[in-house]
């Protein structure tokens, strides 16, 4: 990812953050850290990430 970070809000749902949290957890992520992984992770396969 790149160097620059911005904040922003996300609403999810309880079922979906309790699921990410637990999933962090076993992985030994932050919930942020998670996120931006799966995010991370959904750009590669979708050959959206420009990666250099």
């Amino acid at each position: 990812m790149g160097s620059e970070k911005k904040s922003f809000i996300i609403r999810i749902d309880a079922e979906t953050l309790a699921a990410i949290e637990k999933w962090a957890a076993d992985e030994f992520r932050s919930m942020n850290g998670q996120i931006e992984w799966i995010l991370s992770e959904a750009l590669k396969k979708a050959k959206r990430l420009n990666i250099h």
